[in-house]
């Protein structure tokens, strides 16, 4: 097993809803108050993983470093092989940050991302397989079974008229 599929503690399971705090040293490491135990970065990752609400405080402060914390979960994801963001996409981040609308591009990512995920989860509770994503991907559209393909035409038509929206309030038209 690797550090990211290595089985958390069991005092992990304890409570599965109880937000876990995480207090960050200066000298970088990482103390979980709830196992009284120092964790890593890659036990961080799967406690979001497992959808354990995680909160990371500075250890002197008090600070909330959750964020910081979580992107430099993803940084690691993205350094270490198959990086979900291209340089595009990224550079297309950056650019809304000062902007005008970056409010609302954080809002209209995260909805997008949810609807993504609502549809993952709608799709293994029916085929009650995590990995149906994988198998489904890999076959024909013409073999997709019809509420399949009308889900993800209606994920798309959403995303499309999101963006038709978002586009329309600066005055463009596609």
């Amino acid at each position: 097993m690797t550090a990211d599929t290595a089985p958390l503690p069991e005092t992990a399971a304890v409570e599965p809803n109880r937000q876990r705090i995480i207090k960050k040293y200066p000298n970088r490491r990482l103390y979980d108050t709830n196992t009284s135990a120092y964790v890593t970065l890659s036990e961080v990752k799967q406690l979001i993983m497992a959808h354990q609400p995680v909160a990371v405080k500075d250890a002197k402060t008090g600070e909330d470093l959750t964020r910081a914390i979580l992107l430099q979960i993803i940084l690691e994801e993205e350094a270490a092989g198959m990086p979900m963001f291209s340089e595009a996409m990224l550079a297309n981040i950056i650019r809304f940050y000062g902007h005008a609308m970056q409010n609302q591009m954080g809002s209209y990512i995260e909805k997008n991302v949810q609807m993504f995920t609502d549809f993952q989860n709608k799709l293994a509770e029916q085929t009650g397989n995590t990995d149906a994503w994988a198998k489904m991907l890999k076959m024909p559209p013409a073999m997709l079974p019809a509420s399949y393909s009308e889900h993800i035409q209606k994920m798309q038509e959403q995303m499309r008229q999101q963006t038709e929206q978002m586009m329309a309030m600066f005055g463009l038209k596609r």
